[in-house]
């Protein structure tokens, strides 16, 4: 391939350049993805199994079923109203 029909090297990337750049743009998607499954509270039970693996004792593990049940009725069992 001509130095010209490269887009990575007409801009002046070398190969090693393009595959950091990739790499980096691949962390930040990988972050990013992390950070909106945090929010929405999707990587709820992966936080769980963290915390109960950092424990001395980690005893118990619910499965996914039991720690989204659990979860929910946490969530709705205490009076919620706004007025």
């Amino acid at each position: 391939m001509t130095r010209a029909a490269n887009p990575s090297t007409a801009r002046g990337l070398t190969a090693s350049g393009s595959a950091i750049l990739r790499q980096r743009f691949e962390r930040v998607v990988r972050r990013t993805w992390r950070g909106i499954r945090e929010w929405c509270g999707d990587a709820a039970y992966e936080s769980y199994l963290r915390a109960k693996r950092r424990q001395c004792a980690p005893g118990h593990l619910l499965t996914a079923k039991e720690f989204y049940v659990e979860q929910l009725e946490r969530r709705y069992s205490r009076p919620n109203r706004c007025c």
